[in-house]
């Protein structure tokens, strides 16, 4: 068997970009590499022949891993594998890595130093964050758009109901106040696009609001654009339409039958699937109005239950999330969905118009798209 010189292996470790550092049995630096050189600062003139305790934090830490190598707790006695701790750079920066390391001894047994592999533990905390924080936006997404689902549906009652009640001069002082509610809600909404949109992309920048601490930076506060002019539709046009909600949230269920109920319509809820096929099966309705995500059925089983059973029975699915993790809404597309599908808070006039396109599209404005 051809066995490499020595110096094939020295040229390897020279130029690996993880950090490779021997120690002699003195404990002095006597190997520094590339990948230690761009990570801690230093140049190889200036650290060889230093103790290895100045890349740690003090001698106790420089000690603790000698131990952890010494004790075969954590591999092989004689070595570690992943073992972490800290190095600091020549700039003062704290770099957490993990080490891989070992013993060296010589023919005769006798301890002669040690050698370490330390790979850089920076990039693979910040990836483990950006995975946390994807997970943060949709859960937020979930437990904050469905609350505003609710807030803005009884916001669009009161609305009316104001108008109803209140003097002109009265009406005008609400209805700032209404406004000034539905910008704040709508900010609220825009930062939580903004989380989403940073967990897909895969990375964020971060700014200090206390010395020291620092934040998610989520953007410049921008005020909502304005949505082209509409043609305001007929009130009540959705008059007569029998219409199922089906959310797993009672609250959402709750806000979108009493929306619906101001329109004239007919509606009943359910807050899963199984319940939603049991109301099909003794009441006739013109329309099922879904969540994406529920515990038992999702929004795709029960569009293909429906579409089995009753034909072309209109079904919208909503959903409080900002991505479709699951491809319900990409397959129930395949499998026939027409309608495109709109992500809570559900816009009022937005839900009048898909109701309308589904069940009574002539009655849209001639102008608008059908």
């Amino acid at each position: 068997m051809v066995q490499l010189p020595a110096a094939y292996f020295e040229r390897l470790l020279e130029n690996s970009l993880d950090i490779v550092i021997a120690v002699d049995c003195h404990g002095e630096i006597i190997f520094y590499n590339d990948g230690a050189c761009k990570t801690l600062g230093y140049t190889p003139e200036e650290i060889r022949g230093k103790h290895v305790s100045t890349l740690y934090p003090g001698i106790n830490e420089a000690r603790r891993v000698m131990a952890a190598m010494r004790s075969g707790e954590f591999g092989e006695k004689g070595q570690v594998k992943n073992f972490e701790t800290v190095l600091v750079a020549k700039n003062g920066e704290h770099i957490p890595v993990a080490i891989s390391g070992s013993l060296i001894y010589d023919e005769t047994g006798a301890e002669v130093g040690s050698i370490g592999f330390l790979k850089d533990l920076r990039e693979i905390r910040r990836r483990d964050r950006l995975v946390t924080l994807g997970e943060l936006a949709v859960g937020l997404a979930h437990r904050i758009n469905n609350p505003l689902e609710v807030i803005f549906n009884n916001l669009e009652l009161l609305e009316k109901h104001i108008a109803q009640v209140c003097s002109d001069e009265e009406y005008l002082v609400e209805e700032e106040r209404i406004e000034s509610i539905q910008r704040e809600l709508a900010k609220i909404r825009a930062i939580v696009n903004r989380i989403d949109e940073m967990a897909q992309a895969g990375k964020y920048d971060t700014t200090e609001y206390l010395r020291g601490a620092r934040m998610a930076d989520l953007g410049k506060e921008e005020p909502p654009p304005l949505r082209q002019a509409e043609k305001k539709l007929a009130d009540r046009v959705l008059a007569g339409l029998s219409i199922l909600v089906v959310d797993d949230d009672l609250g959402v269920c709750y806000s979108l039958r009493d929306l619906l109920r101001e329109e004239g319509c007919t509606v009943e809820v359910a807050v899963n699937g199984l319940e939603a096929l049991k109301i099909l099966a003794r009441k006739k309705v013109d329309l099922v109005l879904s969540d994406v995500v529920m515990p038992d059925l999702d929004g795709y089983d029960l569009y293909m239950e429906i579409r089995q059973r009753y034909g072309q029975l209109p079904v919208v699915l909503m959903t409080a999330y900002f991505y479709d993790k699951d491809h319900v809404i990409k397959r129930s597309r395949i499998e026939g969905l027409q309608e495109v599908i709109f992500k809570k808070p559900v816009d009022p006039d937005r839900l009048k118009r898909i109701i309308l396109t589904q069940c009574r599209p002539e009655l849209l404005p001639a102008t608008e798209e059908r």
